[in-house]
């Protein structure tokens, strides 16, 4: 080997832990903490600087009022960028290709279809309920429910009624599925930090997401008693659909000059398809000992990367190639998912080094001992810090981010389970559904292709995402129990 290289790594090898020039008191330090995400709320809220940014030179400032060293700020910057990124990039990424594979196909008109045939034209809120459950999972929020507008407006047409009577239901249960459920940001940047199994947060947020999902039909039917004035623009356009709209593809991509749809058996299929592999390998980890050779075989077959790379795969050769579309437009389909969440991993970024300045500075550690001799458990602390930020910011992944951040010191220092963790990073998930109101993007996406006005949003919309983020979060705490959270 070469010998300058050879002497870097030794020195790299030999460098000391980074700590603080001063170690400063408890209250000083959580003092910085404060400080540090007032001013990051005030960014994003009064100033509108984008999260990313905002997180990254509040990360910097925190670390220079906790005195780290000048020399190694930066090198806590890369560290928390590469632990954090190293586990969650490509899970966001073969996320979005695949949902973007099922988006451009008419796969979600398909199912939307064929659930509402099944169900009949009188449970229509109930199919588009358990389409958006089925489509919530691979693909995000904001396009979900832009994608299903065009089902939506067509049966509201036919019905004669608000979008939000269709809508709203459906809306909720995949929002409770993005800030939940894997491979979507937020979350597995959650179980990033914790170095949670992503395998157990999925079995276990699903199982609380499928009570949600009829809590989320039962409240909108509720809140639907009630007429809401729909905006002259979304009138404008509900008129224009008509039933016809159903049984075409709906898009501007190669799959829009193909005969039919895909078929929702074969939409189903490469949703679950990732979900399944993972659930297996993470049985086959929980039973099988690690000196058995299956005990690799299984942690390989379960492991997220390799599920959502073969859901990909299985994606390219059922959708692409059987449905004849060129290499070079299938190509622009990948390529065109990635660009969407350039921002999100960038803020998922910005997260991981400011959860490294707070574990390097010692203010983690310090708020773990100030919760300790606070008596609450860390799974309600995260929540109501989760709720808070969320409120405060908007940002779903931003506030699952920071939080996450905030308790790593705590949890990581617990002696908790593997199950214990990941139903705290799934309490946190729910922590950032509640309180959707003006600082979220969601809210404004809702409201403005349903047709509501601001104030009727904060009535339905805001109302319902608080609902379902306090029933996620008492669902959580059950498992909680199960799972032998109350031992400590």
């Amino acid at each position: 080997m070469n010998p300058l290289i050879n002497s870097l790594m030794v020195r790299a090898a030999d460098a000391p832990a980074i700590k603080p020039a001063v170690e400063l008191g408890t209250p000083l330090l959580l003092t910085i903490a404060a400080a540090g995400i007032a001013l990051l709320l005030v960014l994003i809220i009064r100033f509108k600087i984008q999260a990313f940014v905002a997180l990254l030179a509040v990360s910097i400032l925190v670390a220079v009022a906790a005195q780290i060293p000048l020399k190694d700020i930066f090198t806590v910057v890369t560290n928390g960028v590469g632990s954090t990124m190293g586990k969650v990039a490509l899970l966001i990424a073969l996320g979005a290709i695949l949902g973007r594979m099922i988006e451009v196909s008419g796969g979600v008109q398909s199912l939307a279809t064929h659930f509402t045939e099944k169900l009949g034209a009188k449970r229509v809120a109930v199919a588009l309920t358990a389409v958006g459950f089925l489509v919530a999972i691979p693909v995000f929020f904001e396009v979900g429910v832009i994608v299903l507008v065009p089902i939506v407006y067509a049966f509201a047409k036919i019905a004669k009624v608000h979008p939000i009577k269709f809508g709203l239901p459906m809306a909720g249960i995949m929002l409770s599925i993005h800030v939940a459920v894997p491979p979507h940001p937020g979350i597995v940047a959650g179980a990033g930090v914790f170095g949670a199994d992503i395998g157990l947060i999925t079995m276990i947020s699903l199982i609380i997401c499928v009570p949600l999902g009829f809590l989320s039909y039962w409240v909108a039917s509720i809140m639907n008693r009630k007429d809401y004035e729909l905006l002259p623009g979304v009138k404008a356009q509900v008129e224009e659909f008509g039933s016809d709209s159903l049984v075409r593809v709906g898009h501007d991509g190669p799959g829009a000059r193909a005969i039919a749809p895909p078929r929702p058996g074969l939409i189903m299929f490469l949703i679950a398809a990732p979900i399944v592999q993972i659930l297996l390998g993470t049985v086959g980890t929980l039973t099988i000992a690690k000196d058995n050779y299956w005990y690799g075989v299984a942690s390989f077959i379960g492991n997220p990367f390799f599920a959502l790379l073969v859901a990909v795969a299985l994606s390219f050769f059922l959708l692409a190639v059987r449905r004849n579309w060129s290499l070079k437009e299938t190509g622009e389909i990948f390529e065109g998912a990635l660009p969407p969440i350039a921002s999100i991993l960038m803020v998922v970024a910005a997260g991981g080094v400011f959860g490294e300045v707070l574990r390097t500075s010692g203010i983690g550690a310090a708020l773990s001992h100030t919760l300790d001799s606070l008596g609450l458990p860390v799974i309600v602390l995260g929540f109501i810090i989760s709720l808070a930020l969320r409120a405060a910011q908007g940002s779903a992944t931003v506030a699952i981010v920071t939080t996450t951040g905030l308790l790593t010191s705590a949890v990581m220092e617990g002696g908790y389970s593997p199950a214990q963790i990941a139903v705290i990073v799934i309490a946190i998930g729910f922590g950032a559904l509640g309180l959707s109101h003006v600082t979220d993007a969601g809210f404004w996406t809702v409201i403005r292709y349903y047709g509501l006005t601001v104030s009727d949003g904060l009535k339905t919309w805001t109302v319902l995402t608080t609902i379902l983020g306090l029933a996620g979060f008492a669902l959580s705490y059950v498992a909680w129990i199960l799972v032998g959270g109350l031992a400590h």
